[in-house]
């Protein structure tokens, strides 16, 4: 799933420039008025801004998160496909020396009158067999880690993609606290709380 790397410290740094570059417009205006001019600023923008921090902290967390979860899960396909190809080579040598079996064992039941080669050959061929049973135990066993590989890779890429929708939302988050400091408007601000609530409660599901 490709994703943008959004980056949350510049969103914050572009809110904070924008109400202070408004109250010092503000502040000019407010001298021109005297006495009747308003306060520079509510509040609870104030508030606003600390609460953009803190939701671009978790945000930043949340993207590194994310990217660790990606790269493990990676590492973990990686390791199935290399386990995968061990066990295909085992199986294949598996596969040898059952023909050699075989083929030993055809051997000595067409010889006659020279049971020594024939005790060879039948010496030969469980010594294929006995190679075969410990070659077909550890391609077995390679099976096995490649399941164990698929299983770690699909729940680590679960966890990458919970990190993923956590960022998005704090994205959103912030954005709209950015355009509540603009316009004033308290309600966005709240939405922008709303939706981060959500994100943080998202952010600590993907450590579970």
């Amino acid at each position: 799933m490709p994703e943008e790397d959004l980056e949350t410290g510049d969103l914050k740094e572009q809110i904070d420039q924008r109400l202070e570059d408004h109250e010092h417009a503000h502040g000019h205006a407010s001298h021109g008025h005297g006495e009747h001019a308003k306060p520079a600023q509510p509040g609870w923008i104030r508030y606003l801004s600390l609460s953009t921090a803190i939701i671009a902290v978790f945000a930043a967390v949340a993207s590194l998160e994310s990217g660790a979860r990606s790269n493990e899960a990676i590492l973990e396909k990686s390791e199935a496909m290399l386990n995968q190809s061990r066990a295909s080579d085992q199986w294949a040598f598996f596969q040898a020396k059952g023909v050699k079996a075989s083929i030993n064992d055809a051997e000595s039941s067409i010889i006659e009158g020279k049971p020594e080669i024939s005790a060879k050959l039948e010496a030969k061929a469980k010594k294929y067999e006995l190679e075969q049973e410990q070659i077909k135990k550890e391609a077995e066993k390679l099976e096995e880690q490649v399941k164990e590989n698929n299983e770690a890779s699909e729940h680590l890429m679960h966890k990458h993609h919970k990190f993923a929708y956590t960022v998005t939302m704090l994205q959103i988050a912030i954005a709209l606290s950015a355009i509540a400091a603009l316009t004033r408007k308290r309600a966005l601000w709240y939405l922008g709380l709303a939706v981060s609530a959500g994100g943080i409660i998202n952010f600590v599901l993907a450590f579970l």
